[in-house]
């Protein structure tokens, strides 16, 4: 089982376009370029307590977006369904199998 930040981390490229820029830019900063509160507070002038109710709430956001709509359960399960299907296929079929699920991954 993934941790709370790994979790979150795997949410953002399902969701992010249901958040505010402000959401995006500072969920980015912390989980994507791993900076410290104090460090995006000031990048974005902003406090460092904002910054904190900022992630908290995103991060609650995203895992509600999961909870309602499983882009990443699905996701997650079409990629196993594929990986699976792989010994029973040809080069050729193991080929396409294999674009499928590095497409599916790129997400």
């Amino acid at each position: 089982m993934l941790d709370d930040f790994d979790y979150i981390n795997s949410l953002i490229p399902f969701y992010e376009k249901l958040l505010t820029e402000r959401q995006q830019e500072i969920i980015k900063y912390y989980y994507y370029e791993d900076l410290s509160l104090t460090e995006i507070a000031e990048n974005l002038n902003i406090s460092r307590n904002a910054v904190y109710d900022t992630i908290k709430k995103t991060s609650t956001l995203l895992s509600n977006y999961e909870k309602q709509l499983h882009l990443k359960k699905d996701s997650d399960e079409r990629c196993e369904l594929l990986r699976k299907r792989l010994s029973h296929c040809d080069d050729e079929g193991k080929d396409i199998l294999n674009e499928l699920i590095s497409k599916e991954e790129e997400i």
